[in-house]
């Protein structure tokens, strides 16, 4: 991406961007501290405090789900046309947290559920309709209640904002021209309906063909957003890469590649002022890279919260906090749990999914009781006490569009053993014991053989002190904090002001298509 020219655009007689304070909306289905399944809520949180620190105005609007608190009505009453329907959502202010506005897309019979996207019998039939409808509103708050300069649109329960855009709202002189970012943070998402939707959920007729949202006959929220943002952005440098292969691309690698000249690989940051040894309110002794001292009691802690007997405290602990899914590698870890558990090494696991996987993790606890141990849930608390505590962290992910955990553990020199794949390679370097350098353990091949590989080669340095040491420092060391991607975001923030206010946005990139 070559760096942006000062533009001549509808804010040219303004000041600088810092100065005049660019306006950057937030358009996501979740987002910390509001609601969360997933590493999305925690970046819709961090992102947006980074862009703030360095001198942007930012809002993010969410769904206001069950339990959300919120403070006075913004807008009582929308109109947002639904098939042959009217549905009439209100804004309400969400107030301000740590510098950035918070607002609300309110309607009790589309939000106020049980879930978030879905229930125990899986996702909403109306999804469609739910996100087709956030979308609208979320473009009728920056007509009437905040005016964006650029709005910043993540995974498919967006993606229709860009759609919309260029389509219903083309001829709409407040909005037209407001340039959009789209953010894919896993490919493995598409928003897939059948082609019913098109009506029930008020999408255009006109995006419906190979070029728009079309997909194999069905309908592809996901596809939306890749073709008709201005720029993309995904959450590391690997990931931008690998989604443009036939492996990773979940059928949409094509499209992807087509539009490769405005896809950026963003790492995404971690908030040092929550997970830091040295900050953490949440672990029984803090510790630095200087006074390792605390880690010793973090492990003790640890071991006895997961019934680790104390005679098996001088073996190495690798922890896991993960979703239990394919995706994460638990497929490996599955063929070689046994394996495993003969070498020098004791186990603690934190997390919920796949019914498979958790039978797998209590049947090694109760085979290997003192040295297994396993909790069904998903519980921030345990999760810092295992970075804390865990001298290793094992993430054998399939794919990994950033992850965060092996970045955490870097910070808590907890020692991460990593497939190669999106973040995880992008985040920790190998090992190099001539020249003491790297942060940890990878493995390229997807296989159980070269995921225990990888893990004795870690189990094997854990002996000496001295070189375990040494890795340890150097991952304590490394920074991802928020500032650097924040900065990277901001460049194509310019970049998308520039191109769409040149008018140039649109001309070879998107399709032509009919508005409803």
């Amino acid at each position: 991406m070559n760096a942006p020219k000062k533009r001549k655009t509808r804010s040219a007689s303004k000041e600088t961007s810092k100065e005049k304070r660019v306006r950057i909306l937030f358009v996501a289905s979740e987002g910390l501290p509001f609601s969360k399944t997933g590493g999305l809520a925690d970046v819709v949180e961090a992102l947006p405090k980074a862009l703030v620190a360095q001198g942007y105005e930012v809002a993010v609007v969410l769904p206001r789900y069950r339990g959300t608190k919120a403070a006075a009505l913004v807008m009582p009453s929308l109109t947002i046309p639904l098939a042959n329907r009217l549905r009439f959502p209100a804004i309400v202010d969400g107030g301000v947290v740590s510098g950035v506005r918070y607002f609300f897309v309110d309607d009790p019979a589309y939000f106020d559920r049980d879930g978030l996207y879905g229930n125990s019998a899986g996702d909403y039939p109306d999804n469609a309709e739910r996100y087709s409808e956030f979308c609208r509103a979320a473009i009728e708050l920056v007509k009437h209640v905040w005016p964006a300069d650029v709005i910043h649109c993540h995974d498919w329960q967006s993606a229709l904002v860009p759609v919309l855009l260029r389509t219903s709202y083309g001829d709409d002189p407040a909005v037209k021209d407001i340039p959009v970012v789209f953010t894919i943070h896993n490919m493995g998402y598409h928003g897939l309906f059948p082609r019913e939707v098109l009506q029930r959920a008020g999408i255009p007729l006109g995006v419906y063909h190979p070029a728009g949202m079309e997909f194999f006959g069905s309908v592809n929220f996901l596809k939306g957003g890749l073709i008709y943002s201005d720029y993309l952005t995904t959450v590391s440098k690997k990931y931008a890469q690998e989604i443009q292969t036939l492996e990773y691309g979940y059928g949409l690698d094509g499209v992807v590649r087509g539009r490769a000249d405005r896809l950026i690989g963003i790492l995404n940051g971690v908030d040092y002022s929550v997970w830091s040894p040295d900050k953490d309110k949440l672990i029984p002794m803090k510790y630095s890279a200087k006074d390792m001292s605390g880690k010793h009691v973090c492990k003790q802690a640890l071991l006895e919260l997961f019934g680790i007997a104390p005679e098996h405290a001088a073996r190495p602990v690798i922890g896991i906090v993960s979703r239990f899914a394919d995706q994460k590698g638990f497929d490996l870890i599955a063929e070689k749990a046994l394996e495993l558990m003969k070498e020098d090494v004791s186990l603690v696991v934190l997390g919920s999914g796949d019914r498979k996987y958790e039978e797998l993790f209590l049947a090694l606890a109760s085979t290997f009781p003192g040295r297994a141990g396993v909790k069904i849930a998903y519980d921030n608390e345990i999760a810092h006490k295992i970075e804390a505590g865990a001298d290793m962290f094992l993430m054998p992910s399939r794919y990994e569009p950033c992850g965060l955990n092996q970045i955490y553990s870097l910070k808590y020199g907890t020692v991460p053993i990593v497939r190669a794949t999106g973040g995880l390679d992008d985040t920790v370097e190998p090992f190099d014991l001539e020249h003491g350098t790297g942060t940890g353990f990878k493995f390229a091949e997807y296989s159980g053989a070269a995921m225990m590989y990888a893990i004795r080669q870690a189990l094997h340095h854990c002996t000496d002190e001295r070189i375990w040491r040494r890795i340890q420092l150097n991952g304590m060391a490394k920074d991802f904090s928020w500032k650097g991607p924040a900065a990277e975001y901001a460049k194509v923030y310019e970049a998308a002001l520039t191109l769409r206010g040149a008018g140039q946005a649109s001309r070879n990139q998107m399709p032509v298509a009919t508005s409803n």
